[in-house]
Formats: structure tokens, sequence, C-alpha cells
């Protein structure tokens, strides 16, 4: 015996709400719009007109330096603040950070989240864990991309970075 079809009028408005909520978290876990790794500094600003400069920069290895901050974005129920690293006057990586110490989880599923996103944009990771954290990695062409989640008694985060591929040959190991 067959059912009789049911029209629900929240179906639609469900429907297109999760949607937008797919749509959102891919945007934010994506490189923003007209932002490519390269790019100098006033191509960034202009890319990106609500950019704050970082009052002490992170400095990593290579020179780079966490000089501009974006606004944050939701993730997984998980606050995320972009941060743009520059070296040599050109952006050389972004990252996403979220502190998840707060989090029931301690941001197990902002990091699901984050990896299931990762598979289904650049395909299966390279992978690794131990007790206090988790990776996922992937490469695409001349970017790395990799999701990290860190969780300890006392602190958890999240990260998800984009960098800028580094080859070596052989000469320079």
């Amino acid at each position: 015996m067959r059912r009789p079809i049911v029209f629900c009028p929240l179906r639609p408005i469900l429907f297109a709400a999760l949607l937008g909520l797919a749509a959102g978290v891919a945007q934010a876990q994506a490189l923003p719009a007209g932002v490519r790794l390269g790019m100098t500094a006033q191509e960034l600003q202009a890319a990106l007109p609500g950019l704050e400069r970082v009052q002490r920069p992170q400095r990593l290895a290579g020179g780079l330096a966490g000089l501009w901050r974006g606004a944050p974005a939701p993730i997984a129920g998980l606050l995320f603040e972009p941060v743009f690293y520059l070296a040599d006057g050109q952006l050389r990586r972004m990252e996403w950070v979220a502190a998840a110490q707060v989090a029931p989880d301690l941001g197990a599923a902002a990091f699901a989240e984050l990896v299931a996103w990762g598979r289904s944009r650049f395909g299966p990771e390279l992978a690794s864990s131990d007790p206090g954290s988790a990776y996922a990695a992937w490469t695409r062409d001349d970017i790395d991309v990799y999701a990290q989640h860190v969780h300890h008694a006392r602190s958890a985060s999240v990260r998800l970075v984009y960098k800028a591929r580094q080859l070596r040959d052989a000469n320079e190991l």
C-alpha cells in the first residue's frame, strides 16, 4: 500500500537552511573570494578590506609573519579566526584557528567536519594521530592544506592551514 505524499510547508525552508549552512561551512574553509597564495599585502587588503593588522605578529620559519587577521567564521560550533601570513611581501600561508577547550568534545566534531570537507574537496588525506592530537593533510598543485586537532587536559584547538608548497631538491636536505 502506497502512502500519500503530504506537502510540508516547512520542508523547502529547512532544505534551503541546510544548503545555506553547508555553503557557509565550505566558504569558511576555502580561501576567501579573491584571495590567492602569492598575492601582495596590497592585493590582500584590496580583496578583504575588513582586515585588521595583528598587534604582535606570530613569526614562523622562512620569514613568515602573521600580519593580518580577518573576521571570525563559525565552523561546526567553533569560532575560527583567520590569520594571513606573509613573507617577502607575499601571502604564503593562511590559517583558521579556534580555541576548543570549552567545547564538550574539545573540538572533535569540528575537526571531523574539516576532514570530511577536505576529503570532498581534495580526496583521501594523509593522516596521523597520537593521544593528544590528530592531523590530516592534502596536497594540490602548489598548495598544501592540513587540519590539526590538538587536545590536552587544559587546552584544545582546531586549525586549518593553507600554505604555499615548498619543494626541495636533494641539495637542500
